[in-house]
């Protein structure tokens, strides 16, 4: 017994090498880092066309790069993505690419994962409470919030003066960018809130009043139907903060549905975020004002050229080794800039780019 044990752990192991490539092919011949490893994919959900965009783009350009690709969503469910990357490393993959859909939920599977010296990338979201992570690529997430508060108030003002009648919508709490939005967002309004220029009428000002759990476009529908009934039976609302293109949709249909954009009443400044396809051509039709750009080829490509150098022995370029503490460490970073969208620039930064083709915006 003892001697068929020993042969059945020597077979799997020599599978599992297998399987890595081996240390043998673990570099590209270049010597970029290509070629032969495993990289492990996880995804949150495929429900908002962002995340499908990411994951073909990191797929292709990895595929591209000579490494073979272990991609999976996990649909919002936080026990899927679990398990889908506990299989990951079980599989012996070289190294982890994770956008996790709860950013504190990860923490004991990556710990395994560094244990066998899986190196961890943190991509879009920063992974919390684990010294397990090395490295975060990400975007300029303070300045998206920025944006899209100067945005709504640049829209505001071409309507004419002030005081402005503006609601608040926040993501998600468990996600770590939607405090970095909100930060930046209230950077611009706060103190405008305070010098009584906007007004809040529902009151509802705090960020846990404003979050939208998992970023769910319905949740943001009901929100804003709830604040339409209890708060502007004799007012109008003039602009909706909204941090997210999915969210964006469902807040306009609430207001659609109570006589905004018809019946006398415009529909107010409503900000967003990823440039989605649906929002874009929301955009073009005069209904949403603005999304927040964030071109994912590009997020991809950075991610790419971190797991190249990390396969070569080299260190991966960085640019922000102070802003993304997790709560265990300060995560050494790549920011990217986002870029504000309007009607005006839809043609220059989404389909001149090469983003979309001027089809998929009919």
């Amino acid at each position: 017994m003892r001697k068929l044990l020993t042969t059945i752990v020597a077979g799997g192991l020599a599978l599992s090498l297998a399987a890595c490539g081996g240390d043998d092919d673990s570099k590209a011949e270049d010597g970029s880092g290509g070629g032969g490893g495993t990289i492990g994919v996880a995804m949150p959900t495929k429900s908002s066309e962002r995340w499908i965009a990411d994951g073909n783009n990191i797929k292709k350009q990895l595929e591209d790069a000579g490494y073979s690709v272990d991609l999976q969503y996990a649909e919002d469910d936080i026990p899927t993505q679990v398990s889908q990357v506990e299989n990951m490393v079980t599989k012996g993959v070289d190294m982890l690419v994770v956008a996790a859909i709860d950013g504190t939920a990860l923490g004991e599977v990556l710990d395994t994962a560094a244990s066998q010296d899986i190196e961890i990338i943190s991509y879009d979201r920063l992974i919390r409470d684990t010294d397990a992570v090395s490295y975060y690529t990400t975007f300029d997430n303070f300045q998206v919030g920025v944006i899209q508060a100067q945005s709504l108030v640049d829209g505001l003002k071409a309507k004419g003066d002030g005081p402005y009648n503006v609601e608040l919508f926040a993501g998600s709490p468990d996600d770590n960018n939607a405090t970095f939005f909100w930060d930046g967002a209230m950077s611009i309004l706060q103190p405008m809130i305070d010098s009584g220029d906007i007004v809040v009428p529902s009151g509802q000002t705090d960020f846990d009043q404003a979050a939208i759990l998992r970023w769910d476009p319905a949740t943001a529908q009901k929100r804003m139907e709830d604040i339409l009934t209890g708060t502007y039976a004799s007012k109008t609302v003039d602009g909706v903060l909204s941090p997210y293109d999915g969210l964006s949709l469902g807040i306009i249909a609430a207001l659609q549905g109570n006589g905004y954009g018809g019946g006398g009443k415009d529909l107010p400044v409503v900000t967003g975020q990823d440039a989605e396809v649906q929002s874009v051509k929301s955009i073009l039709a005069g209904e949403q004002y603005s999304t927040v750009f964030k071109d994912t080829r590009d997020l991809a490509e950075v991610t790419v050229n971190m797991i190249k150098a990390i396969s070569a022995g080299d260190e991966p370029e960085v640019n922000d080794t102070e802003t993304y503490d997790n709560g265990v460490k300060v995560v050494p970073s790549y920011l990217l800039d986002p870029m504000l969208v309007t009607k005006e620039n839809v043609q220059t930064a989404l389909v001149d780019s090469g983003y979309y083709t001027e089809d998929e915006l009919k």
